[in-house]
């Protein structure tokens, strides 16, 4: 295993460093739409593994579910789904027109969730990656549920100019998204994601966000990894650790939004929110658990004047 292999201004394309965790979390939401007590279910997580073309996530579609490796995290990113999912519909039902999905990846909410049609859907990514995904699900003949616009920018950027470029309105409220990126973004630019969106903001915005209570065990995770890199592993020697950017002490983005008026809720890790689901059984490996103690959700709402 390797330190991070993540330079400055760096992109990809969905096979290749961050793009490929796209792929992972599509193959693992393909596992859980299949369950029969899935708690999410999108209908297109197969259709991208298919259209991508990459050995490694086509084999963990022919591994057994709920085995140990590479899939094993299935039910975890399941609740994770979910919670986002809940996010969302709650967030249409209270009013809000615009959802932006930061790091949108594969995510196909714009797609496959019941919104109000005068919703409006952002997606921010990288080019290659956002051009990967409306090409297959427009291959697939899918349609957007809402207004859906991809901006094609890497959120070191001035994604804002390209935000409100695209007909964001930052005197409506607006939700936002932040699941599986933080750990993904140099310490300045995730202080500068949090600062842009207290700005954009209008009163009555609301945001969900994948935090962390501390710093990720890396040594940790890479023994993990170690320990499932069997033949048997299509991932081989993959190593998402290195793509991970743990450069500096980072600002609770709770704390930060609080601090900015907003009102947080924590609403707790893994485990809490399987509990809330009534999701039976662990839903990580135990070792894996551990290691993922430090994940926590909350989401925050901005009050009306």
């Amino acid at each position: 295993m390797t330190d991070s292999v993540r330079t400055e201004g760096d992109t990809w394309d969905i096979t290749t460093s961050v793009g490929f965790t796209a792929l992972l979390v599509a193959a693992a939401r393909a596992v859980e739409a299949d369950r029969a007590d899935a708690l999410a279910r999108d209908p297109y997580a197969r259709i991208f593994i298919e259209a991508a073309g990459d050995p490694r996530t086509q084999a963990m579609l022919n591994s057994a579910e709920g085995a140990d490796g590479p899939l094993s995290a299935s039910r975890h990113l399941g609740i994770r789904t979910k919670f986002f999912d809940d996010f969302v519909t709650d967030a249409v039902a209270a009013g809000i027109r615009q959802v932006v999905i930061l790091a949108s990846g594969l995510d196909t909410r714009g797609y496959r969730l019941d919104l109000p049609t005068d919703t409006v859907v952002y997606e921010l990514d990288q080019p290659e990656v956002l051009a990967f995904k409306t090409e297959t699900l427009a291959a697939h003949g899918a349609t957007a549920a809402a207004g859906l616009h991809t901006v094609g920018i890497d959120l070191r950027e001035n994604w804002p100019a390209a935000l409100v470029g695209t007909g964001f309105d930052a005197t409506a409220p607006s939700a936002w998204l932040a699941e599986g990126l933080l750990p993904y973004l140099p310490a300045d630019a995730q202080a500068l994601l949090f600062e842009r969106i207290v700005e954009l903001a209008a009163p009555g915005s609301r945001a969900a966000v994948e935090g962390q209570t501390g710093a990720f065990d890396l040594d940790g995770f890479r023994a993990l990894q170690q320990k499932y890199a069997t033949p048997d592993n299509p991932l081989g020697d993959f190593d998402v650790t290195s793509l991970f950017l743990a450069d500096a002490e980072r600002e609770d983005p709770a704390d930060y939004l609080a601090g900015q008026g907003w009102t947080v809720r924590r609403e707790g890790g893994p485990v809490e929110l399987s509990e809330r689901y009534g999701v039976g059984g662990a839903v990580l490996p135990d070792d894996a658990a551990r290691l993922s103690g430090v994940i926590e959700y909350f989401t925050a709402e901005l009050p009306r004047s």
